[in-house]
């Protein structure tokens, strides 16, 4: 709720005080653009120039913005106000809600330059009440809440082609044929994730914590082994039943994730993010980032590279093209059902070969909804020596019991997560651009991405949008900056 949202006596006021009202105020982008539209009290605040400057490129006029007509009997703030409003907050360092109304009120300039709706005063040498024509802490809390992300996607959406455009102009026009994916955890507020506070059943999934209702307990990181010190050895008598035995690092929380370009000599950029609670694994990122990046792009990347949690069949399909033999997803082996890199062999028709290296025949085909995210058809194939009188040649262990047999997906990316050659020095090329990712999540836990006090999975999610924002608009800084200093 705004404070005093009855307008002060208007034609009472001095006549400056009314022109300054009359004309209505351009939006960030206008203001940018023509800057000799701004009131001197704006130009003579550096810090909402340097704003200006830092955000005014993305067209605010587009916005979507709700309804602001509303006959509720108070005054409704502007999504797209509180918006730039939390890019001034995640920019300063500002950690509250009530900081960014304390830094508000001190620059005032800022209030008039964001949208915000003012009240007319003449006390004031600005030409309004700087306190009254801001909403409350509680209400830009609720704000934070309520405000749908796509409209928060959309200025991230402004940046990535901002940038774009950019890049287009310096001839750099193969920008995003190679991404990086990557996931970020983010820890909440609450007391299960401080080893300091004494808590019953800490990680108990069926007990949700009270601080935050949308959090989940997921694991960053775990091991098969428990890691015991050098000197110590495994006890005889008594050993540590496997309940007790850590085997990895587990939060309440939620996880990033995000898709980011390297752009060689100019830096990276976030081209897709999106926010999940913690209990949901890596590749359920993959296809909702993946319509992000083509949407924005306009055409499929030609290369990606992940980590080994991305090694699945779908990601090579989805890279995989009969036109470009050149187009790869560069992902590390993961091992898993006991097979290594290379450790099952094909023939020329995508037939698995068996221990003898001969061709398995398809017995048969059925659709699978359990294995992996995706409904995907898989085929199990059979030893081709069982319908014949000839023996297996290494005499496999089961062939009593019916000789070899792989079920599998059938499509060519099951086969390409085992013939990838990842000696390759193109294998090496495209998988050094993982770092992208690394490199925009350090941004990103600069602008307190990690640790938020939010207790709320919307606003975790909102604010994670508005801080892949400003890495963009940072970078944009830069490039524009360079070109200036080179001119």
């Amino acid at each position: 709720m705004v404070r005093n949202p009855i307008v002060a006596r208007f034609c009472g006021l001095p006549s400056l005080i009314q022109a300054r009202f009359r004309p209505k105020r351009p939006d960030l982008h206008t203001a940018w653009a023509h800057p000799e539209q701004l009131p001197d009290f704006v130009t003579e605040c550096p810090p909402a120039m340097r704003i200006l400057d830092l955000i005014g490129s993305i067209p605010w006029g587009q916005f979507p913005e709700r309804n602001l007509h509303r006959n509720w009997g108070q005054v409704t703030i502007p999504h797209a106000a509180f918006s730039a409003a939390c890019l001034v907050k995640l920019n300063e360092g500002l950690v509250s809600m009530a900081d960014v109304c304390q830094y508000l009120i001190e620059h005032p300039a800022f209030i008039w330059l964001l949208g915000f709706p003012l009240v007319p005063s003449f006390k004031h040498a600005c030409g309004f009440d700087p306190s009254a024509s801001l909403p409350t802490q509680r209400h830009l809390t609720q704000m934070l809440r309520s405000i749908p992300n796509p409209s928060l996607q959309f200025l991230l959406d402004q940046s990535v082609q901002l940038l774009l455009r950019e890049f287009h102009v310096k001839g750099l026009a193969n920008v995003g044929e190679c991404i990086s994916l990557d996931t970020k955890h983010i820890l909440a507020w609450v007391k299960e994730n401080n080893p300091k506070a004494y808590t019953e059943n800490r990680f108990d999934k069926t007990r949700q914590p009270k601080g935050d209702p949308d959090c989940k307990l997921g694991c960053k990181r775990r091991h098969n082994r428990q890691i015991l010190p050098a000197e110590s050895t495994t006890p005889a008598n008594n050993p540590i039943p496997a309940s007790q035995i850590a085997v990895g690092e587990y939060y309440w929380g939620y996880g990033s994730g995000v898709i980011a370009v390297k752009v060689p000599e100019w830096g990276e950029f976030v081209l897709a993010e999106m926010t999940q609670t913690f209990d949901k694994a890596d590749v359920s990122y993959f296809f909702p980032l993946m319509r992000q990046v083509e949407q924005r792009l306009s055409f499929r990347p030609r290369f990606g590279t992940f980590d080994a949690a991305f090694d699945a069949f779908y990601v090579y399909d989805y890279f995989h093209r009969d036109d470009d033999p050149v187009a790869f997803a560069a992902v590390p082996f993961s091992e898993k059902g006991g097979y290594k890199a290379g450790g099952r062999k094909f023939s020329p028709e995508g037939l698995p070969l068996c221990a003898a290296e001969l061709s398995m025949p398809l017995q048969f085909t059925y659709t699978d909804r359990t294995v992996t995210i995706i409904e995907h058809e898989r085929g199990k194939y059979i030893c081709p020596l069982r319908s014949s009188a000839h023996n297996c040649p290494v005499n496999h262990e089961r062939w009593d019991k019916g000789g070899c047999t792989a079920t599998m997906p059938i499509s060519i990316g099951a086969r390409l997560r085992y013939t990838l050659d990842r000696e390759s020095q193109a294998y090496k090329d495209i998988y050094k651009q993982r770092t992208a990712t690394e490199r925009i999540n350090s941004q990103a836990v600069d602008l307190g991405i990690e640790r938020p006090h939010i207790r709320n999975g919307k606003a975790i999610a909102n604010i994670n949008t508005l801080i892949y924002t400003l890495v963009n608009l940072r970078l944009l800084a830069r490039v524009r900056q360079r070109q200036q200093e080179n001119n």
